[in-house]
């Protein structure tokens, strides 16, 4: 469906204002609960040029590609036919039941059917800063779609991109041309229920799947199948769960025993697999380690390892342990020095610390912001303290140290609430694009974009930050941009 506004007269004003009237409360955590909205609103959504598209597009194929090659070297790590050490590392802070898990041969080829990157829109080119496999955002991203679409502004991946995209990929999974799945959404990650069932109700409208929004509690378990007891006291056999909540808060999340049962046994599909060396942000410093560049080649093709190799920031994994004298931290040095323990990294100045450190995965403290510290944000006492708490983790949660690249500037609009005017302010963009695996190949279901002020070292929702779905600029805009 296209979009076609109603009123296609309306000024930037009246649009933000219609804009911000269309999306439904409830579906982006808000800090005070009288803010209907705790974001900027923009008239239009975030514009993206063709090469761009183009690009993000390519994204999507090239980052499926390195999840079943990351796949392929922890298991050949595993069985003694890659060197030990990458599967140690992703292993690091594991209790055995996940690391059972992790190589069960049910799951042995299995690859999260959601991908999701943060990109920084850098000066040189897009810099992929996260991959997150067990994302939030998909109904908040689906009704900004339909938000913009009331005004004739159609985003990308359309105003139905983020529902089909997530009903398809079941359909692709199962066989079933109307697939029954259940999402089961965790206590931890309750924030995410509110828009799960709006993603839920948006694909019951288009008739292309049964989707049930549950709690764990609602499922239940036979031999032959796991079943969902719905609120109203009837129950119904699914064919997919959607695991909308985290490895490591595993053993918090009732009948979870019976749900991998289930799906150990092909008694149902879940999609993300329960595995945890794919959630670790240290797999950016393996794919950047210089011992394993063959490896990477052999899986990967020179190519696109080059290309994952600019897509990724240069990442090195906090590891204390002590080198042999003639043995130097490759890519890391201090006034032009190698060196050969991290806290030597302490000596930098505060305009020298051009690196972020945050933990890898499984921790509460690894998504979202939380965790994450900007060296050049940190007084020297702070930056001492990110690389000795990083260090001393090292085997409960490993830290990563990575490469800082700063997102370039952009001039964006919005609604300022206080003056009922449309105001601009300078920014730097994070672009989420949503990936459905089916298949072989990935289709973008939509593009969440967040414009932070400029002077904002991380960029996340914020109260002064603009969030918007993204749309192909005309070609003449492109060009002005």
């Amino acid at each position: 469906m296209s979009c076609t506004s109603t009123t296609p007269d309306l000024t930037a004003h009246d649009r933000a204002l219609q804009v911000e009237a269309a999306i439904p409360p409830g579906l982006f955590r808000v800090e005070n609960e009288q803010d209907r909205i705790a974001w900027r609103v923009a008239s239009e959504p975030f514009g993206l040029s063709e090469e761009q598209l183009s690009q993000i597009e390519r994204i999507g194929n090239d980052l499926l590609r390195f999840y079943k090659a990351l796949n392929t070297l922890y298991t050949r790590s595993v069985r003694g036919t890659a060197p030990a050490f990458i599967a140690e590392y992703l292993d690091l802070g594991k209790p055995e039941h996940i690391l059972r898990l992790s190589r069960q041969n049910r799951f042995k080829n299995d690859i999260p059917a959601v991908i999701r990157p943060d990109l920084l829109i850098t000066e040189s080119g897009f810099i992929a800063s996260e991959l997150d496999s067990v994302p939030g955002g998909m109904g908040f991203v689906g009704a900004m779609a339909h938000a913009y679409c009331s005004v004739g502004s159609e985003s990308v991946g359309g105003r139905d991109g983020m529902a089909r995209g997530f009903a398809e990929i079941f359909a692709a999974q199962t066989g079933k041309e109307h697939p029954s799945v259940a999402v089961v959404v965790s206590e931890e990650s309750e924030d995410y229920r509110a828009e799960m069932r709006w993603l839920a109700a948006d694909i019951a409208r288009l008739g292309i799947a049964d989707i049930a929004v549950v709690r764990p509690e609602q499922i239940l378990f036979t031999e032959e199948a796991l079943f969902v007891r719905e609120e109203g006291g009837g129950e119904h056999r699914i064919d997919a769960l959607y695991r909308n909540f985290e490895l490591f808060d595993l053993l918090n999340v009732p009948k979870q025993e019976l749900m991998l049962y289930a799906a150990r046994h092909q008694r149902v599909r879940m999609t993300p697999p329960p595995k945890a060396h794919l959630e670790e942000k240290l797999s950016f410093a393996l794919l950047h380690h210089y011992a394993l560049q063959r490896l990477w080649v052999g899986e990967l093709g020179e190519e696109l390892f080059i290309r994952l190799r600019s897509l990724f920031p240069e990442t090195w994994i906090l590891d204390p342990r002590p080198l042999p004298p003639q043995a130097a931290i490759v890519g890391v040095t201090v006034a032009g020095r190698p060196v050969d323990d991290f806290m030597a990294l302490a000596e930098l100045t505060k305009s020298e610390r051009e690196y972020v450190v945050k933990p890898s995965g499984f921790s509460e403290l690894a998504w979202g912001s939380r965790g994450v510290k900007v060296a050049n944000d940190l007084t020297r006492e702070e930056w001492v303290e990110a690389l000795r708490n990083g260090l001393a983790q090292f085997e409960k949660t490993p830290h990563i140290l990575q490469r800082f690249h700063k997102p370039k500037r952009v001039r964006q609009s919005y609604l300022d609430r206080s003056s009922d005017e449309i105001r601009t302010f300078d920014g730097r963009v994070r672009l989420c694009p949503y990936y459905f695996v089916l298949g072989d190949e990935v289709r973008v279901g939509g593009i969440l974009a967040t414009i932070a002020p400029a002077d904002k070292r991380l960029i996340h929702g914020m109260t002064d930050a603009v969030m918007a779905s993204c749309a192909l600029l005309p070609a003449e805009a492109a060009l002005a941009r």
